[in-house]
């Protein structure tokens, strides 16, 4: 059984707040690029680590997320979260490895992940595709 697929969950989130969200943190790893100031990248690595292993209400970017949908009167439109929730895991560990690469200063390396995950960003906010589903299928057909 070969079917492409996505972890699933019974848990619905909604995808408009992800999106934005997502906006948020490529317009904060952004400034972060520019700047080379490393409180961004710690900042959004709490951030995600609120978010995964605490609770999404008290992560910041979800809390303004949530507001600005709210402000832009932009519809409720319900999505599983495993895959959203894949997506953040894989967003964090982009984040670590990027904050590590940075302080180690491998340059090379770290342009190739950060551009990796803006790609990733990007398309979760243009298209609300998700990267981490294929990773997640790839690794079903090549380990399980």
């Amino acid at each position: 059984m070969n079917n492409k697929s996505c972890p699933i969950s019974l848990v619905l989130v909604d995808s408009n707040i992800a999106s934005i969200n997502a906006f948020y943190v490529a317009f904060i790893f952004s400034i972060f690029l520019f700047t080379q100031n490393s409180a961004l990248v710690f900042f959004l690595i709490l951030d995600f680590v609120t978010r995964i292993f605490l609770s999404k209400e008290y992560s910041l970017l979800f809390i303004l997320s949530k507001y600005t949908k709210n402000i832009l009167k932009l519809e409720t439109i319900k999505v599983d979260a495993a895959p959203k929730n894949l997506a953040s895991l894989f967003g964090l560990i982009f984040l670590v490895t990027i904050a590590i690469l940075h302080l180690l200063n491998l340059t090379l390396l770290f342009y190739i992940f950060s551009g990796i995950l803006l790609m990733c960003i990007f398309f979760e906010i243009a298209f609300s595709y998700c990267l981490g589903c294929e990773i997640y299928h790839l690794y079903k057909r090549v380990f399980v």
